[in-house]
């Protein structure tokens, strides 16, 4: 595996590849990209590159760094050309999962080596591919017609695949701060379950976690009188929060879903009753709910569980407590039209991939959640890349002619875009 460079290092050697590199060349672009290992939250050399790839053609190029207590430092990237007209932005992330094991790689996963037809590494979908196809794309298109007739940009983040707490919330704050107003943005994720161009995400469900901490009285198992077992009331409250579907579904969205994720006590001991036990779940919900609805839903059932979840026959109702946990992010939907705020981008995409490959994608909002959610409160946006089954997985893997076809619908959704707004 690739040793991690020093920030000098990585942008000495971010200049020198760059300047060998053609910027219409997506494939040769992917591989310099996944030669950066770049695990969340290392930059790895992947911004440098493409700062250097941007500066030589024009752009405007900042990184700016982010952080917060608690947590690691994170550097970003935000490149933009030209100045007034309509504002295109193109936004991803250079940030990868780790590999896991080597052993389980048949190539250096950081090397970037084509096999059968197919670029191996890690980021190749997720989503470094993303981002050399539209690099790829934005240089043949700037080649044929000239630099489109208003304003582009990458706002590129570290962050995704980490708490996501110090890359494209903070970035699009620091971005509005200067000024900048965004008009429609596409995500490079990769959206395709099978075949490129099958697929386009106008939306996200939301994402609510939470943890339900049930307080009883350790004791040993053989004088259950002596203690107070919390695992019955968990039962309980665990049945009351799944007995009933929250919903049907909208004609966007599918049915919400919540999921116990774990039911733990920390006790390892089989002859004790153990002290507390904590009930960990998340829901991925639609547009019925906001973020407040559902919580009260959700507080709402679990009173009701808990009410009925005698600790043991004949005590008081079990005590608990409700901790929301994480970051909760609510459903949107960009739309198909204009009703939506997204016709002219989701119009833009599906012609240009209609264009290319000749199918009518279907527009979803299935799977989890991305780097839109935060986007989704500046512009419109939508989300277009790559085939994903491969990504997080070891062998990490894209067909040159799907990063190929990838930059080809790229190239005709700029052109279209700008037109649209023309």
């Amino acid at each position: 595996m690739t040793e991690a460079p020093t920030p000098e290092e990585a942008a000495a050697r971010a200049a020198a590849i760059a300047a060998g590199l053609d910027p219409a060349d997506p494939a040769a672009i992917l591989a310099a990209l996944i030669r950066c290992p770049s695990v969340t939250p290392r930059e790895g050399g992947a911004l440098a590159l493409i700062e250097a790839l941007l500066a030589r053609q024009g752009f405007d190029v900042a990184r700016p760094v982010f952080e917060e207590a608690g947590t690691e430092p994170v550097e970003n990237l935000f490149a933009s050309i030209g100045e007034a007209g309509p504002h295109l932005v193109f936004a991803g992330h250079t940030d990868v999962v780790p590999p896991g094991t080597l052993g389980d790689w048949t190539s250096d996963p950081f090397a970037g080596e084509i096999v059968a037809g197919e670029m191996v590494g890690r980021g190749a979908v997720d989503m470094k591919g993303g981002i050399a196809a539209f690099l790829a794309a934005y240089a043949r298109h700037a080649r044929r017609n000239g630099p489109p007739p208003g304003r582009l940009s990458f706002l590129v983040t570290g962050d995704e695949e980490g708490p996501a707490v110090n890359g494209t919330v903070k970035l699009l704050d620091w971005a509005k701060a200067r000024g900048e107003r965004f008009d429609g943005c596409l995500v490079g994720e990769p959206t395709n379950p099978s075949v490129l161009g099958e697929m386009v995400k106008i939306g996200r469900r939301g994402s609510l976690s939470g943890e339900v901490r049930v307080a009883g009285t350790q004791g040993h198992v053989a004088y259950p009188h002596l203690a107070d077992n919390p695992v019955r009331a968990a039962v309980q409250i665990a049945e009351s929060l799944l007995a009933t579907p929250l919903d049907e579904g909208t004609g966007t969205f599918q049915p919400s879903n919540l999921e116990i994720t774990a039911i733990e006590t920390g006790n390892a001991s089989v002859n004790v009753i153990g002290a507390r036990c904590s009930i960990f779940f998340n829901v991925r919900f639609n547009d019925r709910w906001t973020i407040d609805t559902l919580k009260a839903e959700l507080a709402a059932r679990i009173a009701a569980g808990a009410a009925a979840g005698h600790l043991r026959p004949g005590r008081p109702a079990a005590g608990y407590e409700l901790l929301w946990r994480e970051r909760p992010s609510a459903a949107f939907s960009t739309g198909g039209d204009a009703a939506g705020g997204g016709g002219a981008l989701t119009g833009a995409l599906t012609a240009a991939i209609h264009q290319m490959t000749g199918r009518r994608p279907e527009l979803s909002t299935s799977g989890g959640t991305s780097d839109a959610r935060f986007i989704k409160d500046h512009c419109p946006v939508i989300e277009f890349g790559l085939v994903g089954k491969t990504m997080h997985m070891s062998n990490e893997r894209v067909a040159l002619s799907d990063l190929e076809g990838l930059t080809e619908i790229y190239e005709a959704f700029i052109a279209r875009w700008f037109a649209a707004h023309a």
